[in-house]
């Protein structure tokens, strides 16, 4: 019989999902698969606290399939070698999936696509993770913003929120139940660290507590938005008029995704070239200080600290230790993108990247080269009676803990000479 095929990527939920939903309406059963993709793994420790929560929320769609009779089909390879396989397997009519908008993924699907259309099998995407895509919110003139505010400006003019979608029946599912795979079998084991359920109702304070890291006030919604667990529709239907910060901060990772998508090189240069004569540091020493939070400046170890032990990080924080390896330290924005790569539960390409660039002054829309956070300033400010380094930092106050590794005025005083510089 032909099949129908979803396939499973930054989107793994059953409800309001725009390409499952447009499958299900079509005349064939459909066979939901996911592929653990190698090219993707390979590169990762086998305990990735994401590749657990992916599996995790595969398990949750499975068994809830499996109440009807149908299951998810998941493989582990490379996808265009699997999808050979699948091609022969199978009577497959046409695959339906949501559109991704990272480098990798793109290149990836017009393979796919290529391949499936060589055997006459019809290849639709939708969008799904964004209200507006890379080119939907554009000048006059049909160019791409690259100014924060004039998009969002843009982007609040026109939006209005699209429906959720309606609950699905699930008769139209392929009636056969496969055995998932084991997480050991997919080359990976459990980790200590797990992602967190969101919490909606913590929006309601984002404004009020959104600069004080001790307040435990975060949504958690990164991870879940990274892989689809909740559609940025429904958390956009929940949000009460006062919640306008919290949307911003959602416009923002659109804002990011367009750029990635019109200026790819993003993804391993600055984006305003006139800073590519900048002379970095990069000294190894001082990078493994900043990793470890051993600094010697309390907000910044314990943002770092906090990261390594549960893979979240504050939002001011990551602004405070982002600004202070590029610009106390002088070490590439490259380095420190590539390990809150590693670390983040959150990671997302597009908003890493943009605000590692912000933070560097070498991005779109950046904060300006001359400013630079003073650390112990930022301390006083946002963590007044040290609640959250004493947290992260349990040696703090006594002589194991580390001086200063440079010193501020130093720092800033040779951050600017080595950017004015380095200016084309």
């Amino acid at each position: 019989m032909k099949l129908t095929i979803h396939w499973f990527r930054r989107d793994l939920r059953l409800a309001d999902n725009t390409a499952l939903s447009e499958a299900l309406e079509s005349k064939n059963n459909v066979l939901p698969i996911f592929i653990f993709d190698e090219e993707i793994l390979s590169e990762l420790r086998d305990d990735d606290p994401r590749v657990n929560f992916i599996y995790d929320s595969l398990k949750l769609i499975d068994q809830k399939l499996k109440e009807h009779n149908s299951s998810v089909l998941c493989l582990k390879g490379k996808p265009f070698e699997i999808w050979k396989k699948l091609i022969q397997n199978y009577s497959i009519e046409s695959v339906y999936t949501n559109k991704d908008y990272e480098p990798y993924a793109k290149e990836r699907d017009l393979k796919i696509k290529a391949l499936l259309k060589a055997h006459g099998i019809e290849f639709l995407s939708f969008k799904d993770q964004v209200i507006y895509e890379e080119q939907e919110i554009v000048k006059n003139d049909g160019s791409p913003y690259t100014m924060f505010t004039p998009y969002k400006n843009k982007w609040l003019r026109l939006f209005t929120c699209p429906d959720t979608k309606p609950p699905f029946s699930f008769i139209n599912f392929y009636k056969v139940t496969f055995q998932m795979p084991s997480l050991e079998e997919i080359g990976f084991q459990s980790s200590n660290i797990r992602v967190r359920n969101y919490d909606l109702l913590k929006v309601d304070d984002y404004a009020e507590n959104r600069d004080l890291p001790i307040n435990d006030s975060t949504s958690y919604l990164g991870p879940h938005l990274r892989f689809g667990t909740i559609s940025v529709r429904h958390i956009i239907s929940q949000l009460k008029p006062q919640n306008d910060v919290f949307l911003s901060e959602l416009i923002w990772r659109e804002f990011f995704i367009q750029i990635l998508h019109n200026y790819p090189h993003v993804v391993h240069q600055n984006f305003r070239s006139k800073y590519d004569g900048v002379e970095w540091l990069n000294n190894n020493s001082d990078f493994e200080k900043w990793c470890n939070g051993r600094t010697g400046y309390p907000m910044v170890d314990a943002g770092m600290r906090q990261l390594n032990e549960t893979g979240y990080m504050h939002n001011r924080v990551r602004m405070i230790t982002a600004g202070f390896l590029c610009k106390h330290l002088l070490i590439d924005w490259r380095w420190g993108e590539a390990y809150f790569a590693k670390k983040l539960l959150d990671y997302e390409l597009s908003s890493n990247n943009g605000n590692w660039q912000w933070a560097a002054g070498t991005g779109c829309d950046a904060a300006p080269y001359f400013r630079i956070f003073n650390p112990m300033e930022q301390l006083k400010k946002f963590d007044k009676d040290k609640s959250y380094i004493k947290k992260w930092i349990t040696e703090y106050g006594s002589d194991a803990y580390p001086e200063p590794m440079v010193e501020h005025t130093f720092a800033r005083s040779r951050a600017l000479k080595a950017y004015q510089i380095g200016m084309n």
